[in-house]
């Protein structure tokens, strides 16, 4: 039996925030956070879709960072898709968690906190802590599974990749099913939203596709097709809603190419691209064409991130590459080219990690 199966519903009510979701019903809920300086309320909105057929409970949320918007236009073309007329069991599907984020076009909150380093969070504690701990409440508590989506930070993109804890077998089946080339074994980042569901043994796949700000069609397609056939493997969509998955990329090792110089960029490789130790992947030069150095991988792998600011200090992560070696990718070195607030205790991590980033293997 699948994990979660005892937390299954569909075919009978479903209760969020108060309103009663019947079996073969929609509804939107709100769940209210906090007011606006103007008073005006502001609610973490959910729409739940409860089968008439008993399933899991899945959830789907985007916009944790508010400038990261690929996975809130991935949740309104689902909801809209005619095949969940069929579904069995429930979808709590939250396109904009960090409300306030996404208002100001900004990956914080409105006190620079990260929303995706403060879970549990608290009642009584930041705006963060609180958004958090309502998350976790309403959302995460009546859950048999999650699907977090994600851009890259400002000013960089992601070739579509899913990370998630391969190590758990209900999980490896779930990012396999989710269909794309990449996929990374990949650790919990303390105060994430994935760490919390790995304590409730909860699986929760994060799919990371494009950039942040931008609507970026192909990571779209893939996130909805994506969702589908993860809903598909958890039988709550029929079989044959999403074609079979060819079998991805399993990626357990990650590293990150630098600026050798300050200067100005030229990428010679594209997203996607499968590079060799040595090959160069793109130049570092001044403006006037003096002084050009090249930029060189001492690995081999994928190119699964890139900066896509031509103007670079020394010492910028510039392209991220995986490869197939190693055990577990460590959840600070993925994101280590991610903007971290001035205060942030992010800041100790990365240092730390950096200070050991001449190994490409993170245990």
């Amino acid at each position: 039996m699948a994990r979660g199966a005892g937390k299954q519903n569909g075919g009978e009510g479903f209760t969020l925030g108060g309103t009663s979701v019947a079996p073969g019903t929609r509804a939107i809920v709100d769940l209210p956070i906090s007011n606006l300086y103007d008073h005006t309320p502001v609610t973490m909105t959910v729409q739940v879709v409860n089968g008439r057929r008993p399933g899991p409970r899945l959830f789907v949320c985007a916009a944790l960072h508010g400038d990261e918007i690929n996975g809130v236009e991935v949740i309104r073309r689902l909801l809209r898709e005619p095949v969940l007329e069929d579904l069995a069991g429930t979808l709590m599907a939250i396109p904009i968690v960090n409300v306030f984020g996404f208002l100001a076009g900004s990956r914080y909150l409105p006190d620079r906190r990260d929303l995706n380093r403060s879970f549990p969070g608290s009642p009584n504690g930041s705006l963060a802590g609180r958004l958090a701990h309502v998350f976790l409440r309403e959302i995460l508590e009546r859950a048999t599974h999650g699907i977090d989506l994600h851009t890259a930070a400002i000013h960089r993109a992601n070739y579509p990749q899913i990370r998630a804890n391969l190590d758990d077998e209900e999980t490896l089946r779930l990012a396999r099913a989710f269909g794309v080339d990449v996929v990374i074994n990949a650790g919990e980042r303390d105060g994430s939203l994935r760490q919390q569901a790995a304590k409730r043994h909860i699986p929760v796949l994060v799919y990371e596709a494009g950039e942040a700000l931008r609507f970026e069609e192909s990571s779209i397609v893939a996130g909805v097709k994506g969702v589908k056939g993860v809903m598909q493997a958890l039988g709550m969509l029929p079989p044959g809603t999403v074609p079979a998955a060819a079998e991805p990329i399993l990626a357990r090792s990650s590293t990150w190419v630098r600026a050798p110089i300050g200067g100005i960029l030229r990428t010679d490789v594209p997203l996607g691209r499968h590079v060799e130790a040595g090959e160069r992947l793109g130049i570092v030069g001044d403006p006037y064409g003096v002084n050009e150095v090249p930029v060189v991988t001492r690995t081999a792998g994928l190119v699964i991130g890139c900066t896509h600011l031509p103007s670079v200090n020394a010492g910028d992560a510039l392209f991220h590459i995986v490869d197939v070696t190693g055990v577990k990718a460590d959840a600070v070195a993925l994101d280590a080219a991610d903007i971290v607030a001035p205060d942030s205790p992010d800041n100790e991590a990365i240092q730390a990690f950096e200070a050991h980033e001449q190994s490409a293997m993170y245990d």
